[in-house]
């Protein structure tokens, strides 16, 4: 992780933290970084949510971009993972999304694609974050008046990745009833279109945006109302997308939540049983739940874990030659169909496993058994997360308890701790799993407090 740069883009809290000119400069490192040596007239695509603050980051994006010759097509309010398909199909030097995904509507963030479509290796957003930062000389004295870039707008930028996500399946999706939850955000412009399309029988949630009120008691990071939602409606299921639509979780139709670590199994199994599932490999992370473990060792598939955020699942599936892959928090990538995590495409691909076995959720969710775990945030100041990892009393206490669970239990599996410094908000992510659930509540507030004492 680079000083500004975490595991998801640039992310803070827009006019403040996240500034106009700090927009205004990512986006003439972006043209310059991405668009050098082209012998023809670059373009760079930029979407956006539909945070208040999206507008004012567009303006400035658009403004550095254009100032180096760069020419820029905006697609509007559209998913992330839209941005990641288009920028491939309209044949763009690179594409930016402006969103900060899951957070509060006073963050905002900006993620940067390749031409690929695929988000940008850690080398190439420090030459970035180098040009942003003042470190490199980024020199455009030699870009005319005459050389500046222009800026025009694709109006059917929605129409033309509905109709992607459409093509991934065969048939459509009539007789299930399902509710969607839009988060007030992305997934507004799009859920419904798609998904009436496909047949489904939808009631659309928190489909009203008005700039601020973006994953305000509402998505995949608040899916209790959903919950209530379809337990009393009597639905076959509900949908919850986060505020850029690049993840979802689901809701079976008893009330239970159905996490990323679940739609991976079930897809995984569906995959796997119609032979496409590269190399017999599911990727997930060190957060994918030990139950996940158990479910591929059952199933006798292979399962990778890398490091948290969902570029790093992309990582190893490109360098392995995978092509499935994704985390708890419902990021899920489908590679043959495209370059990031995608909700929406999740959310077919699931719906379409349903009907072709014409079974409810929680008659297919049952094929993995969920370990415990508990998960406690500690907010820590932007010096706290630099030196976490050089504080000796929280390592020695993650060590301590390393052994601990060694000495309770000596089976294979029986308990673990991941602590880490959130690469998208202000926080130390402490997360404890095993089979004791008040052991593992006592051992992650004996952590939280130790972090608290020394970082906050």
């Amino acid at each position: 992780m680079g000083k500004l740069f975490g595991t998801d883009g640039v992310r803070g809290v827009a006019n403040t933290e996240l500034t106009c000119e700090m927009a205004m400069r990512i986006g003439m490192a972006v043209a310059s970084v991405l668009t050098q040596n082209k012998s023809k007239k670059a373009k760079i695509l930029i979407g956006k949510d539909t945070r208040l603050s999206s507008d004012m980051l567009e303006g400035a994006l658009v403004a550095g971009i254009c100032s180096v010759g760069v020419d820029v097509i905006s697609l509007g309010v559209v998913p992330t993972p839209a941005v990641a398909y288009l920028v491939k199909k309209y044949k763009a030097d690179a594409g930016v999304m402006i969103s900060a995904s899951h957070n509060s509507f006073e963050f905002n963030g900006i993620k940067i694609f390749s031409a690929e479509g695929y988000k940008l290796p850690d080398d190439i957003e420090a030459q970035i974050e180098l040009i942003v930062l003042g470190e490199t000389t980024l020199n455009i004295e030699n870009i005319k008046y005459s050389d500046i870039g222009r800026r025009s707008y694709k109006e059917n930028a929605v129409d033309d990745y509905i109709e992607h996500i459409i093509t991934t399946i065969n048939g459509d999706l009539k007789g299930l009833k399902v509710a969607f939850d839009c988060s007030n955000g992305s997934a507004s412009r799009t859920a419904s279109t798609l998904f009436s399309k496909l047949g489904v029988e939808c009631v659309m949630l928190n489909d009203t945006p008005n700039g601020v009120n973006i994953n305000d008691n509402c998505g995949s990071v608040h899916i209790e109302n959903l919950i209530d939602y379809v337990k009393s409606h009597n639905l076959d299921l509900g949908i919850a997308f986060d505020g850029d639509a690049d993840r979802c979780l689901a809701v079976d139709d008893i009330g239970n939540i159905i996490d990323g670590d679940f739609i991976m199994a079930i897809c995984a199994k569906a995959l796997n049983e119609n032979g496409m599932l590269n190399k017999n490999t599911v990727v997930g992370t060190v957060m994918t739940n030990m139950g996940f473990n158990r479910f591929c060792t059952d199933s006798k598939l292979n399962f990778v874990s890398t490091k948290v955020g969902d570029r790093y699942v992309l990582e190893e599936m490109l360098k392995e030659g995978y092509n499935f892959g994704g985390e708890q928090s419902g990021h899920i990538i489908f590679l043959d169909y495209s370059t990031t995590g995608d909700g929406q495409l999740t959310a077919v691909q699931l719906l379409n496993i349903l009907k072709n076995k014409g079974k409810k959720l929680s008659q297919v969710s049952n094929l993995m058994k969920k370990f415990p775990q508990v998960m406690v945030n500690v907010k820590v100041s932007n010096e706290g997360k630099l030196k976490f990892c050089t504080d000796e009393e929280i390592q020695n206490v993650i060590e301590k308890i390393n052994k601990e669970f060694v000495s309770i239990d000596s089976k294979e599996n029986s308990g673990r701790i991941v602590v880490r410094v959130s690469g998208t908000e202000p926080l130390v992510r402490i997360m404890l799993e095993g089979e004791d659930l008040d052991k593992i509540t006592s051992l992650a507030n004996e952590v939280a407090q130790v972090v608290k004492e020394r970082l906050s």
